[in-house]
């Protein structure tokens, strides 16, 4: 479970500028960048600008963020796709979802984490 200071990190820390991300993609409503602490060996993270708890509680008025959202998670899973031949796309809701903003994971590769964020098979980089 995350700490509740990050319930929102990527408002209060990502989007505010106080932690910096390796951006992949940006458009007026959306953010792609390399996962601050990655699960998998490429693990890419894609979020509204704006905040929004989840794919739950879009309204219509937010359609077109979501749509935005979905256009850059397309585009960063067809470079992995490109690059690796394969990727992953996922979104989590209710308690599985650690930051109460809306993201989409889009990762390949082995994973480098355990469920608690703990570094597996030795790998000491972070």
């Amino acid at each position: 479970m995350a700490n509740a200071q990050w319930e929102d990190f990527y408002c209060d820390e990502v989007l505010s500028g106080k932690t910096e991300v390796e951006t992949i993609m940006e458009t007026e409503h959306s953010l792609a960048f390399y996962h601050t602490r990655p699960y998998y060996e490429i693990h890419i993270i894609v979020i509204p600008k704006k905040h929004i708890q989840s794919i739950l509680t879009v309204t219509a008025e937010e359609k077109h963020l979501l749509d935005d959202v979905l256009q850059v998670v397309r585009e960063v899973a067809a470079r992995l796709e490109k690059e690796y031949g394969a990727c992953t796309i996922s979104t989590n809701v209710g308690n599985y979802q650690s930051n109460k903003h809306m993201h989409w994971h889009v990762h390949y590769g082995s994973r480098v984490r355990d469920e608690k964020g703990r570094i597996l098979n030795g790998i000491t980089s972070e």
